[in-house]
């Protein structure tokens, strides 16, 4: 199976959940802008989880085209990652609505490290099926982006408890961390068009 199908889907999916967070933005009855004060924490909670599925979905998309064919276990694995995404809308919301709260803002924290380790898992199942020298493999190296990224949210979760604004904090470093596009896989992907245009040359 190729991965056409599996990314159209996907694709389809973070765009439901982009437009369920965009209705949760509900404007004030008034009608000056002083009135924005009251929304603002809503609107920035969703910028901060619209960074996060905008991310999600470009990473997706790069490691996707390192992706050689589908396998069942790859199927498996983009659901559950896809699970802990559709959840993104409802913790958002709650942070939105509760910003100084510390049970919203950890639970937060929760989802999103449970989606990062859904990340982690897809992207192991590919490399076990392409094996340990494949270039999806030779892309991610170590990752050591991944593994901050958790550490980060793994204590900004406990923290969510004694200051909300840290937690909130260090959710924002991890995506200013991923803002740009992993450069690594872009790499490969690069070298993997200079060489497939240099076999079609020669063909």
């Amino acid at each position: 199976m190729s991965t056409t199908r599996l990314e159209a889907f996907s694709d389809g999916v973070v765009a439901i959940l982009i437009t369920i967070m965009v209705l949760e933005l509900r404007p004030p009855s008034a009608t000056s802008f002083v009135a924005l004060r009251a929304v603002l924490p809503t609107f920035l909670s969703y910028v901060l989880s619209f960074v996060f599925l905008a991310i999600y979905w470009n990473n997706h998309h790069h490691m996707l085209h390192l992706t050689s064919r589908v396998t069942g276990g790859i199927l498996w694995a983009n659901i559950h990652l896809l699970f802990w995404l559709s959840l993104v809308p409802f913790v958002t919301a709650w942070v939105g609505e509760n910003h100084t709260a510390a049970a919203p803002t950890a639970l937060y924290g929760i989802v999103l490290v449970c989606a990062a380790f859904a990340y982690t898992i897809l992207q192991r199942t590919i490399i076990a099926g392409q094996g340990a020298h494949s270039r999806l493999a030779r892309a991610i190296g170590r990752d050591r982006k991944g593994k901050l990224s958790l550490a980060l949210y793994l204590t900004a979760i406990p923290l969510a408890f004694v200051r909300p604004a840290i937690a909130d904090l260090l959710y924002a470093t991890v995506a200013l961390i991923w803002l740009v596009p992993d450069q690594r896989i872009e790499h490969a992907l690069a070298d993997h068009g200079e060489r497939s245009l240099g076999e079609h040359t020669h063909a």
